[in-house]
């Protein structure tokens, strides 16, 4: 019964690999593939964008769920792409840069009305977390109300680094982006852009995003009784199986190791 029960679940997605895919490679192939392999905006938006499209339908056959990072990489290359292609004003970049984390933001706080909220995407993953183990912990501790609270917390957190991620793309593009869209010198500008933002946007959202992090490591711990390495993927390995109940004990009615 079990075999069936693991067999019917789909598999773990690598959370790196579906942001590289669908955002990092695509946006550098615009702003470089010029210079790399020295092909016309047209074609190389069509290979950008075949990226997150080609990534988008093999998650759905394969996981039977929209890929929300292939559909929001998909629109940011679409947006850029056309914005050259179609000559716009080069501010429509800034607006575009400053719209997508924008959009993350919404989508974070939107989905917690959801069944799935992705604040278990981005930090409470099941790729880094033993996630049943904490489940049955939560429950064997009667904590899962308090659990839910902390996840809303971290929530908040983690759209609030998306908004600080919208002000500082507008202020690097605003600064950067000077040249007339379809020009050499603007898909110049876009790779500086793009080269810029790790350590002007990147850092600062990482530290934001850390801070939501080890707020949710310490809640584990609290409503738990677990540390960080008996829950961490890797360390946690040892510990009760999926579909294991963890022992009690009675003293202090938390969950214990076997030993």
């Amino acid at each position: 019964m079990n075999e069936n029960a693991s067999s019917s679940t789909p598999a773990r997605e690598n959370i790196w690999l579906n942001i590289g895919l669908n955002v990092i490679v695509p946006s550098v192939l615009m702003s470089k593939g010029k210079d790399w392999f020295h092909l016309e905006q047209a074609p190389l938006l069509c290979v950008a964008l075949a990226f997150p499209l080609v990534y988008g339908v093999y998650d759905f056959i394969t996981r039977k769920k929209y890929n929300f990072f292939s559909i929001l990489g998909f629109v940011s290359i679409l947006i850029t792409g056309g914005v050259g292609l179609l000559k716009l004003p080069s501010a429509w970049i800034a607006i575009k840069e400053a719209a997508i984390p924008a959009l993350f933001s919404v989508a974070v706080l939107v989905s917690l009305k959801t069944k799935f909220p992705l604040v278990r995407t981005f930090l409470y993953n099941p790729e880094l977390f033993n996630v049943p183990k904490i489940d049955l912990a939560l429950t064997e501790r009667n904590t899962h109300p308090q659990f839910e609270k902390l996840m809303q917390v971290c929530t908040y957190y983690l759209a609030g680094s998306f908004v600080l991620s919208a002000g500082l793309n507008y202020a690097l593009a605003k600064v950067i982006i000077k040249s007339e869209t379809g020009t050499d010198a603007f898909v110049k500008e876009l790779g500086k852009m793009t080269a810029w933002s790790w350590p002007v946007i990147t850092i600062p959202c990482m530290v934001v995003t850390m801070f939501a992090l080890v707020k949710l490591l310490r809640g584990i711990k609290a409503y738990t009784g677990y540390e960080m390495e008996d829950v961490m993927h890797g360390a946690a390995e040892a510990g009760p199986a999926h579909g294991e109940q963890p022992e009690t004990n009675p003293e202090c009615d938390g969950p214990t190791e076997n030993p």
